[in-house]
């Protein structure tokens, strides 16, 4: 039976929701400027935000901003929840579905291939789905659909890879799949003790994502700690195939011309993960991690951030060169450029 996913979620707590027009959350921090951008050597704009960097063990080795503030990690959280679903009994049956389950797909071909046939696999279809329909982001494949009058459908969402590892969780351990979006399903109350188990933090709130699936505060120290232990972790293990699978199959966790995945093709052994509103952390095996929101919520500062976060780590500025430093252009040339300020490069 084709499911209504026309009706809110009325079992999601939202205590970071807005009501009356005020928010629930504490004030904004102060945060300092993170990235400039610069066009013909006037300084037209900057990016705040909070960044943390952690060593090896896991300690905080630099900080910019309010790093311990809650903030909403968006997509990046789904590393450390894929490793919930495998708990609960998720049986990925190749690298590249354990990736895609984690990951934030284009909507190309392979992606929404790929996640109509791991339903398939537990008896299930694209109507299943909880996540919204949607429009394939890659640019190509969205203007083939769009030309053709093809509809948005639920499989070219971007999270599409991770319902359908939700649902392939809910029927391996028995637990009904109608519902499986409601915060008090075993599926996400699973999800939600393991983020906090990971990050060493208590959840602060939970609220809707994009997707329709709870999301799960956490402050970056506490999103970057996460993501650290999964690239520690032993071989063989839970949080380790995660990681592993990630770093294989990078197009199945992003797609083509994707900062994700092309970054951790440029990278041996980093993990990186976005998440929506100014939210990245990525960690590399043996030197840490870093994670980072940008205060407006906007995709331009990100990369320079989190690519000058990752010279911390040791990585080399010619693998970051085309994140480091990000190009701004006026008529037919190039006029300026987008990069970390001073604070994260001194």
């Amino acid at each position: 039976m084709k499911k209504d996913h026309s009706s809110p979620q009325a079992s999601h707590a939202r205590p970071g929701a807005l009501k009356s027009g005020r928010s629930r959350t504490s004030p904004w921090p102060e945060n300092p400027v993170l990235v400039e951008v610069e066009r013909s050597g006037f300084l037209e704009s900057v990016h705040r935000g909070s960044l943390v960097v952690l060593d090896a063990d896991g300690e905080v080795s630099f900080a910019a901003g309010a790093v311990d503030r809650p903030t909403l990690p968006r997509s990046a959280n789904k590393p450390v929840q894929a490793t919930a679903l495998l708990a609960a009994g998720w049986a990925p049956r190749s690298q590249a579905e354990r990736a895609i389950g984690a990951g934030s797909h284009n909507g190309e071909d392979g992606h929404r291939k790929l996640a109509a046939a791991m339903l398939a696999a537990v008896g299930l279809g694209p109507d299943d789905l909880g996540c919204p329909v949607a429009l394939p982001q890659h640019e190509l494949t969205r203007g083939q659909w769009l030309a053709s009058g093809r509809a948005p459908d639920r499989l070219a969402m971007n999270c599409s890879g991770k319902h359908a590892a939700m649902l392939s969780a809910c029927v391996a351990a028995g637990w009904p799949t109608e519902g499986y979006l409601d915060r008090g399903h075993p599926l996400q109350q699973a999800i939600e003790s393991r983020l906090g188990e990971a990050a060493g933090e208590a959840v602060t709130a939970v609220v809707v994502d994009g997707c329709g699936a709870p999301q799960h505060a956490l402050s970056v120290t506490g999103l970057a700690r996460g993501v650290l232990s999964l690239v520690q972790a032993p071989e063989g293990s839970r949080e380790r195939s995660v990681a592993d699978a990630m770093r294989a199959e990078p197009w199945f966790v992003a797609g083509t011309g994707r900062e994700d995945t092309d970054l951790m093709q440029a990278v041996p052994g980093l993990l990186v993960k976005g998440g929506a509103d100014g939210v990245h952390v990525a960690a590399v095996p043996g030197r840490g991690a870093v994670a980072l929101k940008m205060d407006d919520g906007g995709e331009r500062g990100r990369t320079p951030a989190l690519s000058a976060a990752l010279r911390r780590l040791g990585v080399s500025a010619e693998a970051l060169a085309p994140w480091l430093l990000t190009p701004v252009s006026g008529g037919d040339g190039l006029i300026g450029e987008v990069r970390p300020a001073d604070i994260l490069v001194s």
